[in-house]
Order: C-alpha cells, then sequence, then structure tokens
C-alpha cells in the first residue's frame, strides 16, 4: 500500500516538473508588428488601393465621370446600333467597336492606376548635406539668402535647375511640382483630371494613346448612329427613327459635344511630340523665340519622325519610389572600441582611473617636497653649506620614496657650482625618470621647487 501511494506521489511530482530550460538565452515569444510599406506613409497626396499596386490622384471624381461616359455610351451603341448594322451593313463593324473601345478602356486605366514618375523626397540627412552645398557655394555668408537655381548645359543650351522647397531637391530637367498631387513629376506635362492623375514620363504615351483612341472611337460611334438613324428613317420616316431608337439619340448629342475637345486634344499633342515638348514647356513659353534669337528646343532631334519615336517608342524608365518596398527600420549603430585609448566620450570608468591616478601623483609631488626640504635643513644645520665663501657646491643625493607608490622617483641629483655674492647660482642636472606622463609632470614639478628653496636658502 505505502508502495503505490509513494509511487503515485512521485509520478504527480514528476508531471509538475517543467522540463523546459530556464537559460537565460531565451525571450518570451513576442507578437511580431506587420512592417509597413512605402506607400503607406507616401508624403504626397495621393491614394493608393490594392496594396500599393494602384496610385491615383487625391480627386478622383472626374476620373469616374469619363469612365461612365464610355461606358454608357459604348453600352448603349453595342446593345442598340450594332444588332441593326450587323444585321443590314455588316457584322465587321461591332468588331472593329468592341477592338477600339477595349483598347481605350486598357490606355485609360494604365494611365490613371500607374505612377507618372514621381521623384522621391530627400531624406532628412541628404537635405541637410544640399542646404551644406548651397552655404558653402553661397560663400557663407549669412545677410543673403543662398541662389536655389543650378545651370546645366544641355545640347548647347543653358538649362536652369529649380529647388523644390517641398520636395528639399533640384528637380531635373523637364521636371516640375504639381501642385495637386504635392510631387515632383519627372517630364511634367500637366495634371489631367479626366484621368485622375498627373501626365509625366512614365504614363505619358499611354495618354497620347488614350486620347488618339478615344477620338477615333468617337469619330466611329458618331458615323455609324447617323448612318442607323438614315437607313431607319428610309423605312419608317425620320420622326418614327428617332422615336424607335431613342439610345441613338443619347450617343448622338454625347458623341456630338465630345468630339471637337477630344478631336482637338489629340491634334495638340500631336505636335507636341513631334516637336518633342511637353505642354508645361508650351504654354511657358520655355522654348519661344519671343525669348531670343538662340532660344531653341535642346530636347528635339530635329526630325518629326525621330521625335514620335523617342516619345512613343523608348524604353519605358522604372518607378522611383518602390511604393511596394517595405519600411526600414532605424539600426542604432555601436560605438566603435576604443582599444584602451582615451578618447572624446570616453567611459566612466576611464575617467575615473585618470583621476585617481592624478591624486596618488599629486601625493608624490608633496611628500618629495617636504623630503627634499627637511634635507637641505639639515646640512645647513649641520654646517656643509657656507655662505662667507664665494663659491659652494651643493650635492644632494638621490631621493627614494618607497612608502609611495605606484608612481616612484628614482634619481633627483642637484649638482651647485658657483654661488655669487649676489646670490647669482646655477642648478644642473635633473634626471627624471617615471612610468606614465602624469608622474613625468610631477617630477618636473619637484625640480622647480628644489631649486627655489637651494636659491633662497643661499641666499
Amino acid at each position: 500500500m505505502h508502495l503505490g501511494v509513494s509511487e503515485s506521489m512521485r509520478e504527480c511530482e514528476y508531471s509538475q516538473i517543467s522540463t523546459r530550460s530556464s537559460t537565460p538565452m531565451e525571450t518570451p515569444y513576442k507578437k511580431r508588428t506587420p512592417k509597413k510599406r512605402k506607400w503607406e506613409i507616401f508624403p504626397g497626396r495621393n491614394k493608393f488601393y490594392c496594396d500599393g499596386r494602384i496610385m491615383m490622384a487625391k480627386q478622383t471624381g472626374v476620373f469616374y465621370l469619363t469612365l461612365i461616359l464610355i461606358l454608357v455610351t459604348c453600352g448603349l451603341f453595342f446593345s442598340f446600333d450594332c444588332p441593326f448594322l450587323a444585321q443590314q451593313l455588316t457584322p465587321v463593324i461591332p468588331v472593329i467597336g468592341g477592338v477600339l473601345f477595349l483598347f481605350v478602356l486598357g490606355t485609360l486605366l494604365r494611365t490613371s492606376f500607374s505612377d507618372p514618375g514621381v521623384l522621391p523626397r530627400a531624406s532628412p540627412d541628404e537635405a541637410a548635406d544640399l542646404e551644406r552645398q548651397i552655404d558653402v557655394a553661397n560663400g557663407g555668408t549669412g545677410y543673403r539668402p543662398p541662389p536655389r537655381t543650378k545651370e546645366v548645359v544641355i545640347n548647347g543650351q543653358t538649362v536652369k535647375l529649380k529647388y523644390c522647397f517641398t520636395c528639399k531637391i533640384f528637380r531635373p530637367p523637364r521636371a516640375s511640382h504639381c501642385s495637386l498631387c504635392d510631387n515632383c513629376v519627372e517630364r511634367f506635362d500637366h495634371h489631367c483630371p479626366w484621368v485622375g492623375n498627373c501626365v509625366g514620363r512614365r504614363n505619358y504615351r499611354f495618354f497620347y494613346m488614350f486620347i488618339l483612341s478615344l477620338s477615333f472611337l468617337t469619330i466611329f460611334i458618331f458615323a455609324f448612329v447617323i448612318t442607323h438613324i438614315i437607313l431607319s428613317s428610309h423605312q419608317n420616316g425620320f420622326l418614327s427613327a428617332l422615336k424607335n431608337s431613342p439610345a441613338s439619340v443619347l450617343e448622338v448629342v454625347v458623341c456630338f459635344f465630345s468630339v471637337w475637345s477630344i478631336v482637338g486634344l489629340s491634334g495638340f499633342h500631336t505636335y507636341l511630340i513631334s516637336s518633342n515638348q511637353t505642354t508645361n514647356e508650351d504654354i511657358k513659353g520655355s522654348w519661344s523665340s519671343k525669348r531670343g534669337k538662340d532660344n531653341y528646343n535642346p530636347y528635339s532631334y530635329g526630325n518629326i519622325f525621330t521625335n514620335c519615336c523617342a516619345a512613343l517608342c523608348g524604353p519605358l524608365p522604372p518607378s522611383l519610389i518602390d511604393r511596394r518596398g517595405f519600411v526600414e527600420a532605424d539600426v542604432p549603430q555601436l560605438a566603435p572600441p576604443t582599444n584602451g585609448i582615451t578618447i572624446y566620450g570616453s567611459t566612466q570608468s576611464q575617467q575615473s582611473h585618470t583621476s585617481t591616478a592624478d591624486m596618488k601623483t599629486l601625493r608624490v609631488v608633496v611628500l618629495a617636497s617636504l623630503l627634499l626640504i627637511l634635507q637641505l635643513s639639515s646640512q645647513m644645520a649641520r654646517g656643509h653649506v657656507s655662505t662667507a665663501s664665494p663659491a659652494s657646491t651643493i650635492k644632494s643625493s638621490t631621493i627614494k620614496s618607497s612608502t609611495v607608490s605606484p608612481s616612484t622617483i628614482k634619481s633627483s641629483t642637484i649638482k651647485s657650482s658657483t654661488v655669487s655674492h649676489s646670490t647669482a647660482s646655477t642648478v644642473k642636472s635633473s634626471t627624471l625618470s617615471a612610468s606614465t606622463l602624469s608622474t613625468m609632470t610631477a617630477a618636473s614639478t619637484v625640480k622647480s621647487s628644489t631649486v627655489k628653496a637651494v636659491s633662497a636658502t643661499a641666499s
């Protein structure tokens, strides 16, 4: 009975013992906080969707209006006009309309959802370094604000680089700061509310293809809706045709008022591409001949075909803001080892050690001075020093202080010769050896105090 009870108690005790080691290397489990992506702390006024994959401007209301107009107009055309036209004329019409519609929708979304070429802002360290460079270039004078422009030469033409006070950078050529998005955009063209984004270097080609294809689609729908109404009027009369297809009337009205602005915008940007200009440069007249006879566009290749190929077929530059990248945490930097050398900002233990050594050195100086004065006084009392003779020789043995450690003053030999009646004395030879720099300083203090004592006694 007792054996069974003891075994059960032993099993109970074993079950209560934790088998996990409690070494100090183990740390309690901490829940990891998810890392933030750069688009979550982006300083500009932009909206991001789909984990930073879609980037748009803050004001997107007009973009949704553009999207609704395109979808509604094309939806009515494919629903009410295309069946009649495919039956009466040819089924190719709906196919061409569908291809144009998909192309317009794809280029619109590509323009609206992409990075237009936003330039990253300077970090605090980069901004401070740039400010120092500006101060150095200005000569360090504080009575005048430093210049905020730089000049570079591009194809023989002087171009000014302006400083952006918001982004803390010198904007590259053709870049400008968008006040609506609050970003500097590379090769800034304009901010288009119809697409809900800035138009810059990375999405300009898609914007141009969007307005160009939209012009063709608007003209295509307008022409074939009129064709539908005319063919219907031959069968039932003009008024009956309008009553039977009110959707066609709505399409004609929308396309009639839209086609002029869309076609005009397409023609304007075709001119800009052929001359390799931007809307911002054309409005400001940056390369206008009115500014001077020698003013010309340094970015033009001198050929319309080459300019169009450079704008539409050139390589697409990568995004510079890396909006889906993770934010790097600030890692504290460890101080380098000093290897026993006392430097600025040394540890407290080194400072306390230095102060202790100074106190010991002061004690050595005081004791050595007292011993020397006592020895000289005893020699004078015994008659070793004679003041009647015009010259006297003072010899002193080596002073050893064994009671004072860790610093020991080994030898201090004073030789005195020819002390004249006018109390002129010359003290020679003082050989000092010390283990540390502080002990040498103490020995020099002993020497000076000893010379003063001898001179006073001889006089």
